[in-house]
């Protein structure tokens, strides 16, 4: 991603205040620019870099920031600067890993106004948004929703639905999905290319329903995670490839995955006996053998030699550098 510094939205591609129902300006003041900074020797620290930036969304009087999670994980610094500059330190209160949402609390005052949580539950193709980014209309995208739908990311991640709008922001990490009427719908995770009728490619971005964090809210700033059991995590990265297959693509350090001998270019044909085709059908196998920390058996195939392998899954929070609430 770009530096907020670096980048500006063409003209005839911002939002025109003129044609929505809301202030703009205002909505866009409590959009702030975030940056963190992460040890080198953090878990994180290799795929995700040491210095990360992006933006996140006031959502309380408090100050109170609301952004896309990998941007602050294990961060030991997070820095919030508003659209006016000032600069004011932040503290990270919580990554919830199934939804990707991270929450860190601004140390003093940042003065600006709030957005309200909005409804992303009845969005549809083709509703008209605005994805705002810090630094204001120059900064922010006039979009339309162009899917509401599942996603599977390879990082054993996914969520039902997930938002598509295009064009795509530039600069994407905690953008403000801000609906018709001016409230955040969802939080900006990821660019995607997509590939349209005629071979044509399409970049979109993939934005985190804000619905998802509603009923976690409470949870996350008291306890710093859920209070449901944290799902079991292989700590690999996995692809879908041709003809139905999974294919692993790479090992996350001294995870489960690595000390179970598993390798990239490993085939996925089942989990505890269940054939799976999709990573989405391989995620929820796994995910419904119980907590983190159950045994996942798994059938692969390695250079043409099919086997078995059992992997004792874990938390993935535990092998993550931070503060922790709990």
């Amino acid at each position: 991603m770009q530096s907020p510094d670096e980048w500006e939205i063409p003209p005839e591609y911002q939002p025109d205040p003129r044609i929505l129902s809301y202030d703009l300006k205002d909505a866009l003041a409590a959009i702030v620019s975030l940056r963190a900074r992460v040890p080198e020797d953090a878990f994180t620290a290799e795929t995700l870099g040491t210095e990360r930036a992006g933006q996140g969304v006031v959502i309380r009087d408090d100050g109170l920031v609301v952004t896309i999670g990998y941007l602050i994980a294990e961060a030991e610094e997070v820095w919030l600067t508003t659209n006016k500059g000032r600069v004011i330190q932040g503290h990270v209160l919580a990554y919830d890993y199934e939804s990707g949402f991270g929450l860190v609390q601004a140390l003093e005052p940042l003065g600006v106004p709030v957005l309200a949580l909005g409804d992303s539950r009845h969005l549809g193709p083709g509703d008209q948004v605005v994805v705002g980014g810090s630094g204001g209309q120059r900064h922010s995208l006039a979009a339309q929703v162009v899917a509401c739908q599942e996603f599977a990311g390879y990082w054993e991640y996914l969520i039902d639905p997930a938002i598509f709008t295009a064009p795509a922001h530039p600069n994407w990490g905690g953008t403000a999905l801000i609906g018709p009427r001016g409230d955040l719908i969802g939080i900006g995770s990821l660019q995607l290319q997509h590939q349209a009728s005629g071979g044509t490619v399409v970049p979109l971005n993939m934005s985190v329903p804000i619905d998802l964090l509603k009923p976690i809210l409470d949870d996350l700033l008291t306890h710093g995670r859920t209070k449901s059991q944290p799902r079991p995590w292989l700590g690999f990265y996995v692809a879908e490839a041709e003809d139905d297959q999974i294919a692993i693509i790479g090992l996350a350090g001294d995870a489960p995955a690595q000390r179970a001998g598993l390798r990239a270019g490993d085939q996925i044909h089942a989990v505890a006996g269940q054939p799976v085709t999709s990573l989405a059908e391989f995620y929820r196998a796994v995910w419904a053998l119980g907590a983190a920390g159950v045994d996942v058996p798994l059938t692969l195939e390695r250079e043409g030699d099919r086997f078995d392998v059992t992997v004792r899954s874990a938390d993935r929070g535990r092998f993550m550098k931070g503060p922790r609430l709990q």
